[in-house]
């Protein structure tokens, strides 16, 4: 059986979010309902699904499981290639692409509504 991911995040500012994932990261915006009374929109790339619900407030991270913040990985086939893409858009990354100790090359970038994105290679195995 194939796997895909599908995730959402919570936001004060869907335009950001808009701008940043298709403009820096290369999604396509499949769903906009940013003038619904709740703001909603979908993101698409290739086999990962973003959506984005507008939040005025922050999320009660006692109610919420994990209690922080996550880390994204998104696996790339080409990794130089992402990394130009956001150099390009004038996006801040955290430092150049960097061997690991676990066999894999990334960088680090934050989206606009703090998100902690890695972006890597695919593993060879």
């Amino acid at each position: 059986m194939s796997m895909s991911l599908r995730f959402e995040i919570f936001t004060a500012d869907l335009d950001s979010v808009v701008t940043f994932y298709t403009q820096v990261l290369g999604f396509t915006l499949a769903r906009d309902e940013r003038a619904a009374p709740i703001g909603y929109v979908a993101l698409d790339r290739d086999g990962v699904h973003l959506g984005a619900a507008h939040r005025d407030d922050p999320v009660d991270r006692s109610a919420r499981r994990p209690p922080t913040g996550i880390e994204l990985v998104l696996e790339v086939d080409d990794l130089e290639a992402e990394h130009n893409r956001v150099l390009a858009s004038g996006w801040p990354i955290e430092g150049a692409p960097q061997d690991r100790p676990w066999g894999l090359t990334d960088f680090r970038i934050l989206d606009p509504a703090g998100h902690y994105l890695r972006i890597t290679n695919r593993s060879a195995a």
